[in-house]
């Protein structure tokens, strides 16, 4: 597809598309934006309006958008629980698919996504834009080159002291699939896979609590939120085994008691070295008898009247996807990867209600080829 102007399709004007994406995809030259669909009619035609050609169409049924032709490419930006039904529809009709995050709501639904790029041959990946932040790509590196030694213990860490979505469907755990386990812990659990190269988990252990989500007239950036539409988690935690023996700490919330807070966040500790985001990229280490803490320069200085600037994650991540299709080369995000995030994710609810761990053998674990 080199030379030639890929054709995207937009499924889901909310939120994501109107921060994310659509900004995203409108500053490459080898892109155009030619359908748009929102159950919400409105939404569609103001996407259209502001990133669309001419020429574009606006939709209110999925199916309609995903059977055009010519249309090369689709970005699924709805809620969670629609991901893989109009993902599979898409990659069926031939077209490549970008997924918002959480691939989906749970395994089942993930791995039918997985499976249905690999019979089409189109091209999916999942929107976890973290990994292309300037600190993410340097602290990969570094993993990559063994600075770390063997990373034996990390903690994924996505904590928010408030910080409550109160638009949308965010409380509905029906429809998303869950709370800030799904919504945010998933970015910091793909990112520290990602980081270790690590995609082999062989149990579980979770547990899930729901103590401040009762709370009347609650302090919270976005306002209070309602207690009687609040039904999912307000925090999760959960702990990973993985097959090497590494062990990963998943901690999610959107409101907890604690001034210790960050999103997508990686605590790597290794035989060499250790590295963590906690403020700023920061490795740690030994040398000589002496205890070491580095933090490398993640953005430029600028000279005089030029300022250095860096391309934000979104950006970044709708270029390398875009360039994946245009090449015909792997996104960086690979499906199977995203599917055992789900996994996880998955088994952390599941061993909740439960009480009990989640063995992997027992699940027909599918990990990465």
């Amino acid at each position: 597809m080199k030379g030639k102007k890929l054709k995207v399709g937009i499924v889901g004007v909310g939120g994501i598309a109107n921060g994310k994406h659509m900004p995203s995809l409108a500053k490459l030259d080898n892109v155009e934006m030619v359908a748009f669909c929102d159950v919400i009619e409105e939404r569609a035609k103001k996407g259209a309006k502001e990133y669309g050609t001419p020429d574009a169409k606006v939709f209110t049924d999925y199916r309609d958008l995903v059977a055009l032709k010519g249309l090369d490419i689709v970005h699924v930006l709805t809620p969670n629980d629609v991901h893989s039904e109009i993902t599979v529809a898409a990659l069926e009709a031939g077209k490549h698919v970008m997924c918002e995050k959480p691939m989906a709501i749970n395994s089942e639904q993930a791995l039918a996504m997985v499976e249905a790029a690999e019979r089409t041959g189109k091209q999916l990946t999942i929107g976890y834009q973290n990994r292309f932040r300037p600190d993410s790509q340097y602290l990969k590196r570094l993993c990559d080159a063994g600075e770390l030694g063997e990373i034996y213990f990390a903690k994924a860490l996505a904590i928010r002291r408030r910080g409550v979505p109160t638009w949308g469907i965010f409380l509905n755990e029906k429809r998303q699939g869950g709370g800030p386990l799904i919504d945010i812990g998933t970015h910091s659990l793909d990112l520290t896979l990602w980081l270790t190269g690590n995609y082999k988990p062989v149990s579980v252990m979770g547990v899930t609590y729901r103590k401040l989500a009762d709370t009347e007239n609650a302090a919270n950036p976005w306002g209070p939120w309602d207690p009687k539409e609040f039904t999912t988690e307000d925090s999760a935690f959960g702990f990973v085994r993985f097959e090497n023996g590494m062990t990963v700490i998943l901690e999610a919330s959107w409101a907890l008691n604690t001034l210790q807070v960050g999103e997508a966040m990686s605590v790597l500790c290794g035989t060499k070295a250790g590295a963590d985001m906690l403020d700023g990229l920061r490795i740690n280490g030994e040398k000589f008898s002496k205890l070491y803490t580095t933090k490398p320069a993640m953005h430029g200085e600028g000279v005089a009247f030029y300022e250095a600037t860096d391309e934000d994650a979104g950006a970044a991540e709708a270029k390398y996807w875009i360039d994946a299709i245009a090449n015909d080369t792997e996104p960086l995000v690979k499906p199977r990867e995203a599917y055992v995030v789900t996994q996880i994710l998955e088994a952390i609810y599941e061993s909740a209600k439960t009480g009990k761990p989640v063995y992997f053998s027992d699940k027909n674990c599918c990990t990465c080829k």
